[in-house]
């Protein structure tokens, strides 16, 4: 035990995008000190160690901290993306994060952040951290609450080994390598189907790799979010809304779950690789139709379950096995960026777990989590607010995500503050969509009231579904 131990009211353990939106909120909303300790050298997470020419998925208008803007706010007019609001790259998210850290966190005199440190202690009373450099142990006094912003656990490829065996004589690599290669490879085989998958193959088909040269192992087949239907601003206004107000119209007519995602697909709510593969996988990925047309150029695609081996001349998989090269290059895409996760409570005591409690929006839903933090003290209603969103592995987990999601909406609307809140937050999707609305716009209004029909049948709805799950 430290005899002077650091005095805090909050220990947050991890500096990843969610404990950078939490601690933003609840500097604004309290007089609190703050605590954080973080394994990597600089704030942002799995943003550190992301490959090079990662990109958000969504519009960067969204991401990040409620007190600064991330980007440009200007459409790209690049081929991929081309007519859609940025996507920020890896190193714009990484800047970013260190900004926030460095021009408002720290100056504001309630933070001290420690990099390159390890928190060692039990999350409960016993709070300590070593530092990975020195070995130099802290003792931690916390008089507040500890909160855990590392259930998200993102791995990445460069962190995490392959899932399978590779014997010598293979070469493969993380897909943070691909813009190492010098030489051209005989064959390219990727094996992931999930965002970095994606994006591996998007890569080299975009630094003019021919398809045909393309392998593309897909364990899972996903079903995908069309990019157009989730974009901010009043010019985007009548398909994002309309996109929604069709997804919950889905759910109020669907008879089964198959017919549910059959209206779905048909509504352009949700895209898949293959139209004659059913998709087992959901994980809130986003594409562009003009990247869905670039990887349904890839022709070989195994679908054989996940890769067991990986042997000089062959690839064992789940059910069967394919040829390969000592001359191919093997990317591995097969870490898993969502962790599965026990059912659990945001606020649980004198801990905060950093859930996700709106639908594939973690940096709003830490943000919201310190909001509540802040201004309510009743721990069930507290809950009842934050009730903890599942994270998407399984195409039902689509109907799960909205069934929570929608009942924190309806409780977040019936509060006066977090009602004010949210519409002032500009990470919360829907205020991004509504921003600049005027009374006069009678015809959007109406399309918000249809919106709103919608998602009570919806929330009618939807108990009928969850039943019908296996």
């Amino acid at each position: 035990m430290d005899e002077n131990p650091i005095e805090t009211d909050y220990l947050i353990i991890g500096a990843g995008a969610t404990a950078m939106a939490f601690v933003d909120t609840l500097l604004k909303e309290t007089n609190a000190r703050i605590v954080m300790v973080d394994r990597h050298e600089r704030p942002g997470g799995h943003w550190n160690d992301a490959y090079p020419f990662v990109r958000l998925h969504q519009p960067s208008t969204c991401y990040g901290v409620n007190s600064r803007e991330l980007g440009s706010g200007t459409k790209d007019t690049t081929a991929l993306n081309e007519g859609l609001y940025e996507l920020a790259s890896g190193a714009e998210v990484v800047s970013y994060f260190d900004q926030v850290m460095n021009q408002q966190f720290l100056p504001s005199g309630r933070v001290r952040y420690f990099p390159m440190c390890n928190y060692t202690g039990d999350r409960i009373d016993d709070h300590r951290f070593t530092s990975l450099v020195s070995g130099e142990n802290h003792q931690v006094r916390v008089y507040k609450k500890v909160v855990d912003a590392t259930h998200a656990q993102t791995a990445v490829p460069s962190t995490h080994p392959p899932r399978y065996r590779v014997e010598p004589g293979v070469q493969c690599v993380p897909l943070n390598d691909l813009p190492k290669i010098r030489h051209p490879y005989s064959s390219y085989v990727v094996v992931g189907s999930g965002k970095t998958g994606i994006d591996a193959c998007l890569w080299l088909l975009q630094n003019g790799v021919a398809p045909a040269t393309i392998c593309w192992i897909i364990p899972n087949d996903p079903w995908l979010i069309d990019r157009a239907n989730m974009q901010p601003g009043l010019d985007s206004f009548e398909r994002t809304i309309g996109g929604l107000t069709a997804q919950f119209e889905a759910i109020a007519a669907a008879d089964s779950i198959p017919d549910l995602f059959s209206r779905l697909e048909a509504a352009g709510q949700l895209l898949r690789i293959d139209t004659s593969v059913e998709p087992t996988a959901y994980r809130c990925a986003t594409v562009t139709q003009a990247e869905l047309r670039e990887l349904r150029r890839i022709d070989n695609i195994v679908r054989l379950g996940r890769v067991r081996v990986i042997e000089p001349s062959r690839i064992v998989l789940e059910q069967g096995c394919i040829a390969t090269s000592p001359n191919a290059l093997h990317i591995d895409c097969s870490a898993s960026a969502i962790p599965t996760l026990p059912e659990m409570k945001v606020f649980d005591g004198s801990k905060i777990n950093l859930l996700m409690v709106s639908g594939c929006q973690p940096v709003f839903s830490a943000a919201l989590i310190a909001y509540v933090e802040s201004h309510l003290n009743d721990q069930a209603q507290m809950n009842a607010f934050c009730t903890m969103v599942p994270p998407p592995h399984v195409p039902t987990d689509w109907i799960r995500i909205w069934a929570v999601y929608l009942g924190n909406q309806q409780r977040w609307g019936e509060h006066e503050g977090l009602s004010r809140w949210t519409r002032q937050s500009r990470l919360y999707f829907m205020t991004s969509v509504v921003r600049g609305l005027q009374e006069t716009d009678t015809e959007k209004l109406a399309q918000l009231h249809r919106l709103s029909v919608s998602r009570q049948q919806a929330l009618a709805s939807l108990p009928r579904l969850l039943e019908s799950i296996a």
